[in-house]
């Protein structure tokens, strides 16, 4: 249930206390018409779609619930807007709720995108004068030009989610709640949404956000839930939520080639830095290319943990396949302390082709760069993957290590950089 009233502690908008939704299943749809009817449950089985779920959010906070499809993620969303009753425990939240859960839900299709604002509006509780008001600042959010004033049922799906989205922010709520909104649309637009959110939070509007993507979850988020089969499997800060997600992601995978017969443990000579970075976890990919060894290095191939601002850093990667393999790719990316990626590039985009190997080959590739890096900590993904040059789109996943090396950027008093990536700008006058 939700409460519209103050709660003890002002600051809270959120408070879940052990969550709960049951359905029932039958077999047939007579059964099923019987229980409607005389309570008859047959031989029915209970299905938990949410468990026991706790957690609190405070003003001004984000929360990122992340798990597979069918997690209950959607489910706890739809408790929390009041559109579900918990079977169990309750939701008590404070204040307006904006939901943006699905790409034009509640979109008239016949009316245009102008006649849905006002529609959509109403139902999120303003008045026509307050949209009335807003609807100049709606509109050059959604940027849809002339397609404003045309039906719903002409907009693709970005269009829809450009135009649900303005709606739902500009009623300026105490929590907004999103889901997946964000992978779709384009880039600009995605940036848009990101400024957007984070100005609400500035001003005190809690967050509850759905993703697949770790890199937003990272980069929005200060707290993290992690849902598997309607259980809490972890709440609390954001990056190790994250890091749990991803672990059971390749657990499952793993096991699924071993459940296939395919050998996710190849006979390979590992380096001690990989070894020691991905002990105790279990990588993406299929294992028949493995990485064995990853140095980071500075301009003369000396090992390196500190690289100043503007030094060449050279990254060298060493390979070893079980297979006849073609087509290999490496590649690598560089992120920060919130996991967000910054650069990074692979031998295919640069135009180098790599050998053919045979079970038993092993290969060795270096990338060089320049460092552009703000003062701060750094870690490295490294991956090999096949491209098919028929498939380009559809690379098969070998081998994958986040973080198995990293290295810091010193402080430079003499050059300061203001922005996690600095690019070669020149500054003229005229």
């Amino acid at each position: 249930m939700s409460s519209e009233g103050m709660l003890p502690d002002d600051d809270v908008v959120i408070r879940a206390s052990a969550l709960s939704k049951r359905y029932r299943l039958q077999a047939r749809p007579l059964a099923r018409l019987r229980e409607a009817l005389v309570g008859d449950r047959g031989d029915g089985r209970d299905l938990w779609a949410l468990s026991k779920v706790s957690f609190e959010l405070r003003r001004g906070e984000a929360l990122g619930v992340l798990g597979r499809n069918g997690a209950g993620k959607s489910t706890l969303l739809q408790i929390l807007c009041g559109a579900l009753r918990p079977t169990e425990g309750e939701a008590l939240v404070v204040g307006r709720v904006a939901p943006l859960l699905q790409l034009g839900a509640g979109f008239h299709p016949d009316l245009t995108g102008r006649e849905n604002v006002f529609l959509s509006g109403s139902v999120l509780g303003l008045r026509r004068s307050e949209l009335e008001s807003r609807f100049d600042d709606i509109a050059a959010f959604a940027d849809l030009g002339l397609y404003l004033d045309q039906p719903i049922r002409s907009y693709s799906r970005g269009m829809n989610a450009r135009l649900g989205f303005a709606i739902a922010v500009s009623v300026e709520p105490d929590l907004l709640i999103v889901d997946e909104v964000l992978a779709v649309g384009d880039l600009l637009f995605q940036q848009k949404c990101m400024t957007r959110i984070q100005q609400l939070r500035d001003g005190g509007t809690g967050l509850v956000f759905v993703s697949h993507s770790a890199d937003h979850v990272r980069a929005l988020c200060d707290h993290g839930l992690l849902l598997r089969d309607g259980a809490q499997r972890y709440f609390g800060d954001s990056e190790a939520c994250v890091d749990l997600y991803l672990k059971e992601l390749r657990l499952e995978a793993n096991q699924s080639r071993s459940a296939t017969g395919e050998d996710a443990t190849p006979a390979t000579r590992e380096s001690a830095v990989v070894e020691r970075q991905t002990r105790g976890t279990l990588r993406y990919g299929t294992q028949q290319v493995r990485i064995v060894d990853v140095r980071v290095q500075d301009e003369q191939g000396l090992a390196a943990r500190e690289l100043p601002f503007g030094a060449v850093v050279q990254l060298e990667v060493e390979y070893e396949s079980t297979i006849d393999a073609k087509w290999l790719n490496v590649s690598f990316l560089v992120r920060d302390e919130t996991g967000v990626d910054l650069m990074g590039s692979m031998t295919h985009d640069e135009g180098l082709e790599l050998p053919e190997a045979a079970p038993g080959d092993r290969g060795r590739v270096r990338f060089r760069f320049r460092n552009r890096l703000r003062p701060g900590l750094f870690g490295l993904s490294v991956a090999i993957t096949q491209i098919p040059p028929d498939r380009p789109r559809e690379p098969i996943l070998h081998d994958q290590i986040d973080g198995v090396q990293g290295f810091s950027v010193p402080h430079d008093p003499d050059r300061p950089v203001h922005y996690k990536f600095d690019a070669e700008v020149e500054a003229f006058l005229g």
